[in-house]
């Protein structure tokens, strides 16, 4: 096996190890209990990281066999991937940088409010056609039933720390002046009309905040929250694969020129 073959392998080999830590993040980001009710967000950074490994695996394949047909169709894919990672990766950058988070005095928590996000999560994920979707997923789920599996005094619950989508579904907003109960009981508001959330508020269990802007607000806060995470594993696999690119492509043609060389003392001799 050639040289340029050698480095190849070699790197793609190294890429492939690399390749684990991004599908086991993209695992645990699809598994997260908090992104079951928007399933069609829960699975970019697990696609990424396994077509980065195939694709290492590709190109590990391609130089140890010497075949170049394989080699030159990595070369593309490898281009092609780094082009949709970067334009995942901006449009994430984009449309998470906004934030409606906003603390409350008293609160460790902190709430939030819909129009501090983007328009284009607003109008993709909150919007009547999706909600009614993800309201009925929410209220099925555990996401708040289980705050309620803890005995909290009002000063232990104000001082925990709690989702952004616990925050905005399962309570509601404290400019309401509920009074506090359990975690997801409350009563008598002081101030029912500070807020437009404030009479939406219900105790039912299959009601809670569930159609609350702050419970909208709450799951792009969880979602913003963790797509920031995503995006650092983005961003390495990004400059993973332009870096991985860039040898591959000198080594490339390193190889090309050498079968030349290779054939042509072959004529002649």
């Amino acid at each position: 096996m050639a040289v340029s073959n050698n480095i190849i392998a070699t790197l793609n080999f190294i890429a492939f190890l690399c390749s684990i830590p991004i599908v086991t993040a993209g695992i645990w980001l699809a598994s997260k209990p908090d992104n079951e009710c928007i399933r069609w967000l829960r699975w970019p950074v697990l696609i990424i990281g396994i077509l980065f490994l195939l694709l290492a695996l590709t190109g590990f394949i391609g130089a140890y066999c010497n075949k170049q047909g394989l080699l030159a169709f990595y070369l593309f894919c490898n281009a092609a991937l780094i082009v949709t990672g970067l334009v995942l990766l901006i449009l994430a950058f984009v449309v998470t940088r906004p934030s409606g988070a906003y603390s409350v005095p008293g609160r460790s928590y902190k709430e939030y409010r819909l129009a501090g996000y983007s328009k284009w999560l607003r109008d993709h994920i909150t919007d009547s056609e999706h909600w009614g979707n993800i309201r009925a997923c929410l209220a099925s789920s555990s996401i708040c039933t289980k705050m309620a599996q803890d005995s909290y005094t009002a000063a232990q619950f104000f001082a925990s720390e709690i989702s952004p989508l616990q925050s905005g579904c399962c309570k509601p907003p404290t400019v309401c002046g509920y009074q506090y109960v359990n975690p997801v009981m409350w009563i008598n508001p002081s101030n029912p009309t500070g807020d437009m959330d404030c009479p939406i508020w219900n105790n039912d269990p299959n009601q809670f905040c569930y159609n609350c802007d702050s419970c909208k607000a709450g799951l792009l806060g969880n979602l913003r929250k963790e797509w920031r995470t995503a995006n650092v594993i983005l961003i390495i696999a990004v400059v993973a694969l332009i870096c991985l690119y860039l040898i591959a492509c000198s080594a490339y043609r390193n190889a090309q020129t050498e079968e030349i060389f290779r054939r042509y003392k072959q004529g002649w001799t």
